[in-house]
């Protein structure tokens, strides 16, 4: 091999080397709202499927595993696995939330939390992450196509589970919902094309959303009730046929296991409470944010 041929191999090798340390290396934190382990385990299988082409990390706000999964862990993990910059993605159904402000806050905005916020994070003890990596914060899921694939799958695996076709029966999917009618509505505003979309791809004979309010005051919240209840009575009047009821909600805990069957028990409806978590759908959805 002459010089000549042994340098321009050099040359080469050191080319691409400093190529490979020049290209941006994105690391994801997902953070959710968290819950018990069964709600937590939700989460990370589907952290366990993402492919974004790097380091993916947890983080939880509240719960059993807030404390053992904190932002600032999953950021300080990130890099030291190499990351250059850092893409948070909050794994909540809305960005209009007071989750949603905890996460502006962690990830550095100019954002003062209100006190129950603020003591949340404290008693976690979770704080923003001493880093000099970019951090960029994405959306929730708002009005996500993906959200609306689970809930599409959920509804048609439900009402194959009742022999009906869809085309009988209608679809009422419900979430837990904001404290204020300013939020709700701007959760509406997201979940009406949601409930369209679902429609489209299923073939339900009406579709519908309502939201229980679950941490709003006890007569905020009885009356989300009272109209959920009020949209599966009519539901029922138009099809003659049980109401088939979806949440939606991110993963499997006391919302969906406990407290909706007591919502709606009584009523003409079918429920299991199937969450948008474990869905391949998430994945891609998390995947796709962190790509834009």
């Amino acid at each position: 091999m002459t010089a000549l041929r042994r340098s321009f191999i050099a040359l080469t090798i050191l080319a691409g080397a400093l190529g490979a340390q020049g290209t941006p290396r994105v690391g994801t934190v997902i953070i959710a709202h968290g819950g018990d382990s069964t709600w937590n385990a939700g989460v990370r299988s589907i952290a366990a499927e993402v492919r974004t082409g790097g380091p993916v990390e947890v983080s939880f706000l509240m719960g059993q595993g807030a404390s053992s999964a904190r932002f600032q862990d999953a950021v300080a993990k990130l890099e030291q696995a190499g990351a250059t910059e850092i893409v948070i993605v909050p794994l909540l159904v809305s960005s209009h939330s007071g989750h949603y402000q905890q996460i502006r806050y962690l990830a550095g905005e100019d954002v003062t939390l209100g006190e129950t916020m603020e003591h949340h994070l404290h008693m976690a003890g979770i704080e923003r992450a001493k880093t000099r990596l970019p951090i960029r914060l994405t959306p929730a899921l708002d009005n996500a196509p993906e959200m609306a694939r689970v809930l599409a799958d959920r509804a048609l695996a439900l009402v194959r589970s009742t022999g009906d076709a869809p085309g009988l029966r209608a679809l009422l999917i419900v979430g837990h919902g904001p404290n204020s009618a300013e939020d709700y509505a701007a959760w509406m505003a997201n979940l009406r094309p949601v409930a369209d979309s679902v429609r489209a791809w299923t073939g339900f004979r009406d579709v519908r959303v309502e939201l229980v309010r679950d941490d709003a005051p006890a007569p905020v919240r009885a009356e989300a009730v009272l109209r959920t209840r009020e949209f599966i009575d009519i539901q029922h009047a138009l099809t003659g046929r049980d109401v088939i009821v979806v949440p939606v909600l991110i993963s499997r805990g006391s919302v969906s296991r406990d407290k909706l069957p007591r919502d709606i028990a009584g009523t003409k409806s079918v429920y299991d409470g199937a969450t948008l978590l474990p869905h391949s759908a998430m994945a891609r959805w998390v995947e796709a944010r962190v790509g834009k």
